[in-house]
């Protein structure tokens, strides 16, 4: 099966107050085969994320937005890219997170500073092949799983977020219980979350 590259080189990322700005996704699925017990939606829940040679932590798809490109349009291209899947993507973020890379080759600017733009992006089509396999493996998860393994704070934050507007948007309306996770403050981005879906359009 033919694909696109990934893109390489950073003659096209966006800055802002001397940030690299990111864009990146929460690839998930709904599973429908399995009953909500007690009103515990995470129980229909996983979520994708990716893994590096030799590290034992995961990571969910997110990489440098570019300037011939929307933030949405960013973060489809990385799911694809990294993760090998597309999808519909919540047209309005989970929220912004500023971070400093922990990448030894510096890989968000000479100050190492980002700031990232999350989003859910529902996936409907997981390829056998990707620009990026050989970089990166897929693991579904358990949000749970998800959470014990995630590589930084930032995406837990982000996770959470996400966990709290499937509860609230995706299900009908019936009080839904989340699984006792850990929280972090994230105030400000889940109240501006509200669940407007459009398509993921990825060239190629």
């Amino acid at each position: 099966m033919s694909f696109l590259p990934a893109r390489k080189g950073r003659h096209r990322q966006r800055y802002e107050d001397h940030l690299r700005l990111v864009a990146g996704c929460i690839p998930y699925r709904l599973k429908k085969d399995v009953e909500d017990r007690n009103g515990n939606v995470t129980s229909r829940i996983t979520v994708l994320m990716i893994s590096t040679p030799n590290r034992d932590d995961l990571v969910f798809p997110k990489g440098g937005w570019e300037d011939d490109e929307t933030v949405h349009e960013a973060a489809c291209r990385e799911a694809l890219e990294e993760a090998g899947v597309k999808g519909i993507l919540d047209e309005n973020r989970l929220g912004v997170w500023e971070f400093r890379s922990k990448s030894k080759q510096n890989s968000c600017s000479l100050e190492g500073g980002c700031r990232g733009y999350m989003f859910a992006l529902e996936v409907t089509e997981e390829l056998e092949s990707w620009a990026e396999q050989t970089t990166y493996k897929r693991k579904w998860l358990s949000p749970e799983e998800a959470y014990k393994f995630c590589r930084y704070e930032w995406m837990r934050d982000a996770l959470q977020v996400f966990l709290a507007g499937i509860k609230k948007d995706r299900m009908s309306g019936r009080a839904e219980k989340l699984a006792d996770l850990p929280m972090f403050p994230a105030a400000d981005a889940l109240a501006e979350h509200q669940m407007s879906l459009t398509k993921c359009i990825v060239q190629g």
